[in-house]
This record gives C-alpha cells, sequence and structure tokens, in this order.
C-alpha cells in the first residue's frame, strides 16, 4: 500500500479552522457586544456626553456573567422578614451605628438641621445599605448597567441609568476605574441608582464634587436631600410597635389602609410601652408582618418615606427598627414567631453550631442562613436519606441535636477558600454579622433613648 503524506500547508489549515470554530462563538459573541455598544451611542450623545468619554467608559467591554447571575437569581431559601430584622439589626451593626453617631455628630447635626431628617435614620440608611461603607460594591457599574442592556436582562431599567452614570463621569464627580457599585448599578456609602444621584447627590464639603463613594459627609447629605424630597417630616417618628387588643383579626384591615391613630386607639391598638401616640391625628396603616403572634406596628408618614428609598416593606422596618436601636431603645417587645418553617436567631445560630460539629461547614455561627448554610443542609439530608431541599426547619434542627458529635470530624471546606470566615464563608471582617464582641458605648451617649415621636 502506498502511503500519501497530507501536505503541510493542508495539516496548518485545517488546525486554523478548527481554531477558528472553536474561537467563532466568543468571536459572535464580542462583535455582538461591540454592536450592543454603538446602539447606545445615539441616547448617550443626545443627553450631552461626549465621544471621548462614551469610548473611555466602553473601552475593552465585555459582558459580566456575574450580573446576569444576580439579576436572574430566584432563591430557594427566602427569608421570613422576622430572620430579615434579625440580620440587618444585628447587635454588631447597631454598636457600629452608635460609634458612627458619634464619630460624625457635627456633620450629623448640621444635616438634622438644614433637611429637618433624623439623625438615626440617616445613619441606618448607611448601615443597611452598605454596612457603614464597608460593603458598597465591587462592580464597575458602566459594565453592570451595560450587561444589563446588552443580555436583555432587564434592559427597560438599565438604559435610563447608563444615560445618567455616562452624566456623571462627563461631568467629574468620579473616574470610571472607582465608579464601582451593586450589580444593578446602586453606588457609594448610601447607594444611589445613577438616575436618583443626579437629581439628588449633594457636594456637602464643597470641593465641586459630589463623591458618594469616598466622602462620607457627600454620602450622607444625599441622604438626607432625598428623604427630605421623599416628604420627611422633622420630629416625627416612622411608626410605633402596638399590642392589639384580644380576638382582633388584622386580615379584616387593608394595609393601605390609612386611619388617624386617634381612631386605631379606639380599637383598642395601644402602644407597647403603654404611652399615648403624641399627635392622635397623624394617619398611619396597620402592618402585622407576621400575624397576631408577632410584632404589629403603626406606620406613618416617615416609613413611606423610606418606602421611597427601596420599596421592600422589610427594609424600610429594618431601617425604623436599626433607627430607634442606635438612638437607644430596646429590641421589638413581642418575638418573631417560630414554628417549622421560622426559626429564632438562636435556634438559626445553634443549627450553625450543629452542622460545624458535624464537620458539615466551617466557621462561626452567626445565625444568618446563606449559601453555605444551605448546602450544608443538603448534604445532611442527603446522608440520612431525606428530601432534600436545603431548608433549616425545626424538625431538622431537633434531629441535629440528637447526633453524637462524630470522631476525627474534618469540616467541609466552604466556597471561597480557607481564609478566616463567618459561617456563611465571607470573610471575617467583610461585614457580616455576628453575635459577639459588643463595641463599648461611644463617648457623650446615654443608655436612655432619645425622644423622637
Amino acid at each position: 500500500m502506498r502511503i500519501v503524506q497530507k501536505p503541510k500547508s493542508l495539516i496548518l489549515n485545517a488546525g486554523l479552522a478548527a481554531l477558528l470554530v472553536l474561537a467563532y462563538p466568543a468571536m459572535a459573541a464580542a462583535a455582538n457586544a461591540q454592536a450592543c455598544v454603538e446602539g447606545l451611542w445615539p441616547a448617550a450623545k443626545s443627553a450631552g456626553v461626549t465621544r471621548a468619554t462614551f469610548d473611555r467608559a466602553f473601552q475593552g467591554f465585555t459582558p459580566d456573567p456575574e450580573v446576569v447571575e444576580a439579576a436572574n437569581f430566584q432563591p430557594e431559601y427566602v427569608k421570613p422578614i422576622g430572620e430579615y430584622i434579625d440580620r440587618v439589626v444585628s447587635d454588631k451593626r447597631v454598636e457600629t451605628g452608635k460609634l458612627k453617631l458619634a464619630e460624625n455628630q457635627a456633620l450629623l447635626g448640621s444635616l438634622e438641621t438644614r433637611y429637618g431628617v433624623d439623625r438615626h435614620i440617616i445613619v441606618a440608611i448607611w448601615g443597611v445599605e452598605s454596612n457603614y461603607g464597608v460593603q458598597p460594591g465591587d462592580k464597575n457599574v458602566i459594565r453592570s448597567l451595560g450587561t444589563l442592556i446588552c443580555t436583555g436582562t432587564k434592559a427597560k431599567f438599565a438604559k435610563p441609568q447608563l444615560v445618567s452614570a455616562l452624566k456623571i463621569l462627563q461631568r467629574g464627580d468620579i473616574g470610571i476605574e472607582a465608579m464601582n457599585g451593586s450589580w444593578a448599578g446602586a453606588m457609594g456609602h448610601t447607594q444611589f441608582i445613577p438616575t436618583t444621584y443626579s437629581a439628588y447627590a449633594v457636594d456637602q464639603d464643597g470641593d465641586g464634587k459630589r463623591d458618594i463613594w469616598g466622602n462620607v459627609p457627600d454620602a450622607l447629605a444625599s441622604t438626607a436631600s432625598y428623604l427630605k424630597v421623599s416628604n420627611w417630616r422633622a420630629g416625627e417618628t416612622w411608626g410605633y410597635e402596638v399590642t392589639l387588643p384580644k380576638g382582633f383579626d388584622p386580615k379584616r384591615v387593608n394595609e393601605a389602609t390609612l386611619k388617624p391613630l386617634g381612631d386605631w386607639q379606639r380599637l383598642g391598638i395601644v402602644r407597647v410601652n403603654g404611652e399615648a401616640f403624641p399627635r392622635a391625628s397623624d394617619k398611619a396603616s396597620l402592618f402585622v408582618p407576621a400575624g397576631t403572634r408577632g410584632p404589629a406596628f403603626l406606620l406613618l408618614n416617615n416609613f413611606r418615606s423610606i418606602l421611597r428609598y427601596n420599596v421592600a416593606t422589610s427594609y424600610a422596618l429594618g431601617v425604623g427598627h436599626l433607627a430607634d436601636r442606635i438612638r437607644g431603645s430596646g429590641p421589638f417587645v413581642h418575638s418573631w414567631p417560630t414554628d417549622e418553617t421560622h426559626l429564632s436567631l438562636e435556634q438559626r445560630t445553634e443549627f450553625q453550631r450543629l452542622l460545624i460539629a458535624q464537620g458539615l461547614m466551617t466557621g462561626e455561627p452567626d445565625g444568618v442562613i446563606g449559601p453555605a448554610t444551605l448546602e450544608a443542609v443538603k448534604t445532611y439530608q442527603r446522608s440520612k436519606g431525606l428530601g432534600v431541599d436545603g431548608f433549616p426547619s425545626l424538625t431538622l434542627l431537633k434531629a441535629l441535636q440528637s447526633e453524637p458529635p462524630p470522631a476525627n470530624v474534618v469540616a467541609q471546606p466552604t466556597a471561597g477558600g480557607a481564609q478566616p470566615a463567618n459561617a456563611e464563608g465571607q470573610p471575617a471582617d467583610a461585614g457580616q454579622e455576628n453575635t459577639g464582641g459588643l463595641a463599648p458605648r461611644p463617648e457623650g451617649t446615654t443608655s436612655a433613648p432619645e425622644k423622637v415621636n
């Protein structure tokens, strides 16, 4: 048999063709991204953005897959409101808030005078939004918004935000490298989206820039400015925890129904501390998020102002409660209900401690249910032949409590490496709450809460 060798050029061409086939998807994606970016230019130009600013902002642009993942994320474990409040109003966040209040006393006093917004609310929003600047987000805002548009993920929301972000760059308030935020483009210490920033951000220190990323006075002043235009009423609180009369059915009351506080009182609804409502004519809505076994609230105008910041009632309740705790008030009088699917903070912390003891996760238990806890629960369920849903239920807690500690436990590593971490695999100093090591009370404060009605 005669063997004929293939010409070298044919072999090279075949190899090149194979490489092109492999590279084509990436090349096509890059071409699509560039076409998408170019399609954004007319709107930017109409808004006064120069071509130089536009090109600088999108230099080397590629969509960020993590942004798409975050935008499409549907959590299998949805935190009950009580668990959310426990997390955002942790002891550590309260004590840090008191320190921040003392450190920024002069600034907050001037903002309170200028805008009429309670300083404790300003600090609480700072705490909930970025953990007092520790977690402001590390995603480039232009790339994130461009990704949302070019992947069709949340394009309707992202398009006006992108134009506003480009105008911010054009104005020179921040450089492209430092313009970071969340996957959705929320920016800085108090997480303004670009359109809100453009309308309400403040240059508090007079340096010519509205720097909410690295300048605390600008960030806190911007928050106060936004709350003022959101109809904040000076000298008034956000709401009251109340006690419902025996037999009262909150389901018969629409949460959107506004009644004067005096009317609610005539129905037998009173403040938990027994004090009278300062202004019986103030209109309030009844909010009973966990049913009659949990806390109940009468929500006032300023609660609705906080909702302008974030439309979730759990968020506004967390901000209001954190502000009260920073002021010196105690926890809610009525506890959040616990049952098969609603564990208390102590039960969640115990759940994590037992998972760690079984070698299913590492770190320090903090009661915050996140990916590491959910994965550890699934591993335990598989080992026992149970249905695998990752849900930390009361039944599973009791099962773990009955387990003997295994010999020679080698803990399963949490996702993200071997760095010191809390129970959710986050660095210990990354702003995750824990229940130990309360900071000392800042000088100049007292244990008695200040009076805000």
